[in-house]
Order: C-alpha cells, then sequence, then structure tokens
C-alpha cells in the first residue's frame, strides 16, 4: 500500500539533501539536466523583455539562458547552499533568492513565463506548485517544468532502482513524498496543468545520453548528487550499499564504449498557458 505523503517532513528531507548536495549535482549531473534547457525555451519562446521566474532553479543555468534571450530574470530554490552556487556562477543581472515553489513570494500576474528543470520531482505538493505557478502568471503566461521520463527509458535510473531493490535493506525508509515517476505518464503530467488552471497542456518527449567517465560514475552521481535516491543509499548499511556499487558497476558496464560510458536517457517537457477568466 502507498505510504501517505508526509509534506513538512518531505520538504525537510529535500531541503537537507540538496544543502550538502550541491557541488556533486552539479558535477555529476549538470551535463545532463542542462540537455533540456533549450527543448525548454524552445516550447516557452521567452521573448526580450517578458518577465521570466526560474523555480528550483539549483546553478542557475536556466536562469542564465533565459537572461541571454533578453528577459527580466528571478530565480528561487529551497536551498540556500543552490542560491549561492547560482549567484557565485552568474553575479550579474539574475534576482536570485530563496524561496518555495509551494508558496511563492511575488505579486499575483507578475510574469510572462515560469520556468522549472526538474524541480517538480522534488516537491512535496506539486499540485500547489502549479497553481502557485498558474496564480503568478500574467493572462497569457507561460509554464513549462521538466521530468524524467520512465525508467525503462532513462536507463540510469533504471539501474540504479533495480540495485537498490534486489540488494538494499527494505528496513530503510524515508519520508514519504509523491512517486518519483509520477509525471512520466504523459496524462499525468498534462492532468496537472489542467488541474491547476492552465489551458491547451502540451508535452513533448526529447530523447538524451548521458555520458559517464567510467563505470563507477553512476552510483557515485545518484550516492552524493542526490536528495531522494541518494538519501536511500547514503541511509544503507555498509554491506548492502557495496552490495549494490557492484550491482550498478556491472551494469554499466554493457553501456563502456572506447573507455566512457553512454547511458539512453529521456525527459518530458510539459507546457501550459494561463487563459483569460
Amino acid at each position: 500500500m502507498e505510504q501517505k505523503n508526509d509534506v513538512e517532513a518531505f520538504k525537510r528531507f529535500e531541503h537537507d539533501g540538496w544543502e550538502q548536495s550541491v557541488a556533486a549535482y552539479d558535477h555529476r549531473f549538470g551535463s545532463l539536466t542542462t540537455q533540456m534547457i533549450m527543448p525548454l525555451i524552445q516550447e516557452l519562446r521567452p521573448a526580450k523583455g517578458e518577465k521570466l521566474l526560474d523555480i528550483a532553479t539549483g546553478p542557475g543555468y536556466v536562469a542564465a539562458k533565459a537572461l541571454d534571450c533578453g528577459c527580466i530574470v528571478s530565480a528561487i530554490d529551497i536551498s540556500e547552499a543552490m542560491i549561492t552556487r547560482a549567484r557565485e556562477a552568474f553575479p550579474q543581472g539574475i534576482d536570485f533568492r530563496v524561496g518555495d515553489a509551494e508558496a511563492l513570494r511575488f505579486g499575483e500576474a507578475e510574469f510572462d513565463v515560469i520556468t522549472m528543470n526538474f524541480g517538480m520531482l522534488h516537491l512535496a505538493q506539486p499540485e500547489q506548485a502549479a497553481r502557485e505557478a498558474c496564480k503568478a502568471l500574467k493572462t497569457g503566461g507561460r509554464f513549462g517544468f521538466t521530468v524524467w521520463a520512465q525508467p525503462e527509458l532513462s536507463i540510469g535510473f533504471s539501474i540504479v532502482l533495480r540495485a537498490i531493490e534486489s540488494h538494499g535493506n527494505s528496513a530503510v525508509r524515508l519520508p514519504a513524498g509523491p512517486p518519483f515517476f509520477k509525471y512520466s505518464s504523459r496524462e499525468q503530467g498534462v492532468g496537472l496543468l489542467t488541474a491547476a488552471g492552465f489551458a491547451s497542456p502540451k508535452a513533448r518527449l526529447t530523447h538524451l545520453a548521458w555520458r559517464l567517465p567510467n563505470a563507477d560514475s553512476l552510483f557515485e552521481a545518484f550516492y552524493e548528487g542526490t536528495a531522494r535516491t541518494g538519501g536511500n543509499l547514503r541511509a544503507q548499511p555498509e554491506e548492502n550499499r557495496e552490495r549494490i556499487r557492484r550491482a550498478v558497476r556491472e551494469s554499466v558496464a554493457s553501456y563502456e564504449r572506447a573507455g566512457a560510458v553512454e547511458l539512453p536517457m529521456a525527459a518530458w517537457v510539459y507546457v501550459g498557458y494561463k487563459p483569460e477568466r
């Protein structure tokens, strides 16, 4: 039976996980997650002079691209450490601030465009975040977010999750949140936008390649650079964790080419428009 979400405990867990994973996330996942910036931008088409809010900005890459498009950019993240890293990377032109996607501290109808690159997966109340985004948009404004596709299309996740299922200690329990791959279903992603008040929702699947230097890099990426899966791995007894590591290494070996690793991955872009009342 599915656990009931523990909203406050899950929010603390995600916050604390990202506070300690900033550098590793940027280093391990940056080359992958940044591949979805252009698909997101292409769907939303931010224009010069438009006001754009990037939610769950992480190291700030989507916000920086929006600035390049000539937008007036604000960006928030729940993690102070992430905001610090974003400010260091992009010190000019972007209003970076700590903020909660589920309780935006901006005026109603303030923005033309709102983006969220892989943030929806880490929210305790994604439905609330989508409603907040709709409220913060002007009439005709656009909201776009990305999520990973199901594990069978995102092989990095499939390998790690199978190894945890086979070799992990089932007694490890993390604070309950929404299913990680809930919006990997087109129906669920479009439904989220519709329920939040958006019109003409669209979905686009994009195939990616995750290039890693060696067979151990996948385990290290999740162990050091993620909140939810990394939290599970860090909570495992050492002997179970080492069995998981070995299983991941063995599975990754079949994707090694010329001394490096290339894993097929995929992600969805969902876009909705704020209608006239």
